[in-house]
């Protein structure tokens, strides 16, 4: 039972720590991570600070230029789908638009081709090894013709020639794309980017000198915008590369937190199950080691040494310890499979790698270590004179103390646990059902490509006739992200001095119908889009924001531009979902919207209506895939970390249970075994069955009760911590508590019963016989 409990510990803390490890050796697969860095961007609104990944397009080639230490620089768009085509096969495909130093600053080991002249020619284009084999097999296809036909806003099409193929990038890699294309290229379709020091759209990124004074590069990024453009106040700094994965939250414009919370919580789980399963080794080994005090008498007489009976103890018990890590190893091979879907990733096991393999011998080597001192020292320390006589060996009341002592720390960490999956999962859930201001269930969406956009009314009609679609509209962002702000409208009575970021969506008429949302006042876009080309909806956050001009019929500005408000409607949550409803704004417009975004209806066949509305976009829209996603598994995704830890969480607590329930059943069977001539006087002398469970059960109870008292505090600081970094969020019950605790007896009071049962069902007559 101790190999048992050892070997799970070692398995789950192995399992955590192989998460970690691929956590914090992200981007390790970039030889110069070290010295590469995002130049990021803080815009400052009403005293608050906001940071921004993008920055002005001319950045890269002006730092380079003028600002020392800095020794290469790249411009690079975000990442857009790209329809590769060739002959009758066409496949979408993730990638990027970027500067020829990408390839010497990431260091993009190549299979086919040549970094060096990868974008000399105009309309070249580098692919993935996936790629290249998704088209050409194990062919070399450098010379190969594609042609690249997404039709979207920003893409750009064409015939391209694939001049290279570089090695697909690693999961835990920030840079996933599966073509690089020229960059000057993009800004060449994309000319209202060139130049432009107000427009922050562009990625850019820096490679410093080894030599490089950070502090001095961030001291002139500072203030460096202000040098191009007059008056504008955004502040740049550089971000390592090192911290892009765990250090990527920023709070006020200051680097707070991020996923490195969640590396240090589980690899603190990690040790603490570890530390109970070795407690429970530690536990039974020296509690069944009184058994063998007559052993260590004989073994004295027939002349064995104090020295040599320590090393057979401290043997033993290292032995039963590796036994438990080559258990451990093979609990690894049939549950990582298992694991890899709850993480949702690859994470491969090395048995040979030698940080592995240091960590397995090393936990075989002090557990086993630690668990046979005391055996060893104290057993060797007999008096076999007393042992073979009968005489009772007491144990020190130092020995029980830190046996009840070991007992209460499992449960402590077993109910600490068991309170933060509660907590975690009803924090996930309360943001989940919070009333978006939108229906997200059954709705589909669609990247816009081919001719979707110009015959949108077609298709509209087409997947109404259907009967399975009870709507469609068009938009340039999904609901819950909207990603294009300002805070250059203006209005009647604003004040000059405050800065109001209002976000706005281009859309389609029918956009609010499609949504789920409720028009509050005036009316919807009419379905002659030209008609509404000057005018726009609003939320009531803006509307409130706006005093007595948000109203009806009141006129925005914002540029040479005049927008006449003809709709209010209900507030919806977007970008923050733990945040309130921010200034919203919905401008017809259909020219650069990127999806298309369909309801179902409320009681259709979701599988029968998926395959109509398939059919319907391949017969409107030739030659380009059926690809789709559903919003509310989208909505999901932005919870992606906070259910993986609810979780993990879960499934650690359970064992974590498991284990501590494992030592106090061991410890259980040894107390009734020590006791089992007092339970047969006492049955003799008419005690019950109940009261004989009761007797044995009691003291063990009492340890499961005391740590209920230290774990609900340690909790309620942990929780309350963690959730103040939401502004969304739920209260903390006491009922948590009291059902967690009640929980923790009830496990533990089945576990010790059975052992207590079997001890007073035993007959009296056989533990007394030798009296």
């Amino acid at each position: 039972m101790n190999i048992a409990g050892l070997a799970i510990g070692i398995t789950c803390a192995s399992l955590i720590f192989l998460w970690v490890q691929d956590e914090v050796t992200f981007d390790h697969n970039f030889p110069k991570r070290d010295y590469l860095y995002r130049v990021m961007e803080n815009q400052h609104v009403n005293g608050v600070s906001y940071t921004l990944g993008t920055s002005p397009e001319p950045l890269s080639n002006t730092i380079k230029a003028e600002i020392p230490g800095i020794k290469n620089a790249m411009r690079k768009s975000w990442n857009m789908s790209e329809l590769f085509v060739l002959g009758d096969k066409s496949i979408n495909a993730d990638g990027a638009y970027a500067d020829s130093s990408v390839f010497s600053m990431l260091q993009l080991p190549f299979v086919y081709g040549s970094p060096v002249n990868a974008f000399k020619e105009t309309n070249s284009v580098v692919i993935s090894e996936t790629l290249s084999k998704k088209f050409f097999g194990d062919s070399d296809p450098v010379g190969k013709i594609f042609k690249l036909n997404a039709n979207q806003n920003y893409s750009v099409d064409g015939v391209f020639t694939v001049t290279g193929v570089f090695k697909d990038l690693p999961a835990n890699s920030s840079f996933q794309f599966q073509w690089l294309s020229s960059f000057d290229l993009w800004v060449t379709k994309n000319f209202w980017l060139k130049g432009q020091w107000g427009n922050n759209i562009t990625e850019n990124y820096a490679e410093v000198q080894p030599s490089a004074n950070i502090d001095a590069i961030n001291k002139k990024l500072h203030g460096y915008i202000a040098t191009k453009a007059t008056g504008n106040t955004n502040q740049l700094f550089m971000f390592p590369m090192n911290d892009w994965n765990l250090h990527n939250n920023f709070v006020d414009g200051k680097e707070e937190g991020g996923k490195i919370r969640y590396v240090k919580l589980f690899s603190t789980i990690a040790w603490i199950i570890l530390l109970i399963a070795c407690i429970n080794f530690m536990n039974l080994s020296t509690a069944r080691s009184e058994q063998r005090a007559k052993e260590v008498g004989v073994r004295k007489v027939m002349g064995a040494g104090k020295s040599k009976l320590i090393i057979q103890f401290i043997g033993e018990s290292l032995m039963m310890s590796f036994i438990a890590v080559v258990i451990s190893i093979g609990f690894l091979y049939l549950l990582l499979p298992a694991f890899n879907g709850l993480v949702e990733k690859n994470l491969p096991i090395d048995i040979f790698n030698p940080a592995h393999l240091g960590f397995l011998i090393g936990i075989g080597f002090i557990t086993g270590l630690i668990a046979g001192s005391y055996p060893a020292f104290y057993l060797s320390s007999f008096n076999p004179v007393y042992v073979l006589k009968g005489i009772k060996i007491k144990t020190g009341p130092g020995v029980n103390f830190i046996r009840k002592g070991l007992v209460v720390s499992q449960f402590v960490v077993s109910i600490v646990l068991i309170i933060i999956t509660i907590i975690i999962y009803q924090q996930v859930n309360h943001i989940k059902s919070r009333d978006l201001g939108y229906n997200n269930n059954n709705l589909i969406d669609l990247n816009l490509q081919g001719k979707i956009k110009e015959n949108f009314n077609v298709v509209k009609n087409d997947l109404v006739a259907t009967g399975a679609v009870e709507n469609a509209s068009l938009n340039e962002f999904l609901a819950m992200q909207i990603y294009q702000s300002n805070d250059n409208f203006k209005w009647s009575g604003k004040d000059p001095n405050e800065r109001v970021v209002i976000s706005s969506n281009l859309v389609s008429p029918g956009y609010i119908k499609t949504m789920g949302m409720h028009l509050l006042a005036g009316r919807d876009f009419s379905n002659v889009p030209l008609v509404d080309t000057n005018n726009v909806i609003i939320n009531q956050a803006l509307a409130k924001k706006m005093g007595r001009a948000g109203q009806i019929g009141s006129i925005v500005t914002v540029d040479k531009y005049q927008l006449r408000v003809v709709g209010i409607v209900n507030n919806t949550i977007f970008n923050n979902m733990y945040g309130d409803a921010a200034p919203q704004m919905l401008i017809c417009n259909l020219g650069i919207a990127n999806n298309l975004t369909i309801r179902i209806k409320q009681n259709a066949d979701i599988s029968q209506a998926i395959e109509k509305i398939g059919a319907v976009i391949k017969k409107d829209n030739p030659g380009y895939p059926f690809e789709y996603t559903f919003l509310d598994e989208e909505f999901n995704k932005l919870f992606k970390t906070e259910s993986l830890v609810g979780k993990l969480a879960s499934v650690f607590a359970v064992l974590a249970v498991f284990i501590s329930c494992l030592g106090l059943f061991g410890l259980s069977a040894y107390t009734a075994g020590r006791r089992i001539k007092e339970i047969g006087i006492r049955k003799v002398l008419g005690a019950s069955v109940s009261g004989l469970v009761n007797l044995l059960s009691i003291d063990f109870l009492k340890l499961v009760a005391l740590s209920c008292l230290l774990a609900f505090p340690i909790a309620w600081w942990a929780m309350s911590k963690w959730l103040q970094d939401y502004q969304y969020r739920i209260e903390i019950h006491w009922w948590v508590f009291a059902i967690s605790g009640a929980l923790a007896i009830l496990i533990a009071l089945a576990t010790i019963s059975f052992q207590a049962i079997k001890a007073a069902l035993t007959n009296p007559v056989k533990s007394l016989r030798s009296e």
